[in-house]
């Protein structure tokens, strides 16, 4: 299932090379999330959550913002699919992929 929303942008990061002969690039994009409710902690804030899209080249279509990145993020247009599989325990549970992010125009928050 598809999934669209609105979100910011915290950081990206590119990564390419090679290990152990195999040739790896990707870039990960990090968008926030709150914590989740349940177990026995306190949680106050939100953490950002790491989502793979494309190889390193991704990284070019943001590098123009390397010298003004805001401290506040950009605001992004994303869009996710969202599919269910079982976990390392053997239980139903979510994965969500991140499949297209674009700035959002100048004016529109998340």
């Amino acid at each position: 299932m598809k999934m669209q929303s609105q979100s910011v942008l915290m950081g990206l990061k590119a990564t390419e090379g090679e290990f152990e002969g195999r040739k790896f690039s990707s870039t990960t994009f990090y968008l926030p999330a709150s914590f989740g409710t349940g177990g026995t902690g306190k949680a106050i804030g939100a953490v950002t959550v790491p989502y793979k899209l494309g190889d390193a080249s991704e990284f070019n279509k943001w590098a123009h913002l390397e010298k003004s990145w805001p401290a506040t993020g950009v605001p992004v247009a994303v869009e996710f699919d969202v599919t269910v599989g079982r976990d390392a325990q053997g239980r139903d549970a979510p994965k969500i992929t991140l499949i297209d992010i674009k700035p959002l125009p100048s004016g529109k928050g998340a």
